[in-house]
């Protein structure tokens, strides 16, 4: 691992060993110490059909019937955000059914999205370029995910479970103040095949494990593979994390775009200090 590699991989959390098991103990146990420090009675998360939701949302799940066992009132609530209807939405129930959710709730985002989309339009619709106009709709959707999260985390005192991980905060592949607002990131630090070994271990099906990850929020590009948009591959963003050797052309890639994206894991700027 050069110098710089062990600089990010530090600064994301990404620790040098990795056992699934251990793991698995110690995140819900700071799931559960977190949930009853605060005080607070339910997790909520948005269920969307790939790997990442899945595993927090085992772990939560796993967390609040631990919680109960030991005589304090929590659950869990996994919500549906589907923008209409979803293409894959067949694996977010093959999702829900592997979990178990103590509550599950479905909200469809797609009146208040294309109604904010609309309204922006109307007076700052020459600031929009037409092609990135999908784009942007894709950021209004995963901010109105969270609006509806926190709605319903507000009305049963809970915390808002986000699914960040390593590789993701690595390339900056979240929307601020949408997936990449939350309370508690139970996946912080994991590399993507460090998420998918947890979710392996804890029954998990291959066919969700190790099913093609997108973020799905480009109406006219759905479905679109994440790696298509990063340019460089799960693995070469794992093996960059984790220390290992990784093609120089895809190391240039990944160390440009975490530059470029660093204003997004920063907490808001002040002139003071």
């Amino acid at each position: 691992m050069d110098e710089e590699q062990q600089s990010i991989s530090a600064a994301l959390g990404v620790s040098v060993d990795f056992y699934a098991e251990r793991e698995v103990q110690q995140r819900t146990e700071f799931l559960s110490h977190y949930l009853r420090q605060s005080s607070c009675r339910s997790f909520v998360l948005g269920i969307c059909g790939g790997v990442d939701s899945l595993a927090a949302g085992l772990l939560a799940q796993k967390a609040v019937s631990e919680l109960r066992a030991d005589g304090y009132h929590a659950k869990f609530i996994a919500v549906r955000l589907p923008y209409g209807i979803q293409a894959d939405e067949s694996d977010a129930q093959k999702s829900l059914a592997v979990i178990r959710p103590d509550r599950v709730l479905t909200i469809d985002i797609k009146p208040a999205a294309d109604a904010m989309l609309d309204a922006v339009m109307v007076e700052g619709g020459d600031l929009v370029e037409p092609a990135r106009k999908q784009f942007h709709l894709g950021n209004i959707k995963a901010r109105q995910r969270m609006i509806a999260q926190y709605a319903l985390a507000g009305a049963t005192g809970g915390l808002v479970i986000g699914t960040d991980q390593a590789a993701e905060a690595l390339m900056g592949f979240f929307t601020k103040f949408g997936d990449g607002a939350a309370d508690i990131l139970p996946l912080a630090g994991l590399t993507k095949r460090r998420v998918r070994a947890i979710a392996e271990h804890m029954g998990a099906p291959a066919e969700l494990v190790f099913k093609v990850p997108t973020a799905d929020l480009e109406s006219d590009a759905p479905l679109r593979p994440d790696e298509d948009v990063y340019g460089v591959t799960y693995e070469e963003i794992d093996n960059f994390l984790e220390g290992k050797a990784v093609a120089e052309p895809a190391r240039l890639r990944i160390l440009t775009t975490y530059q470029a994206s660093g204003h997004k894991r920063d907490l808001p700027v002040a002139p003071i200090g």
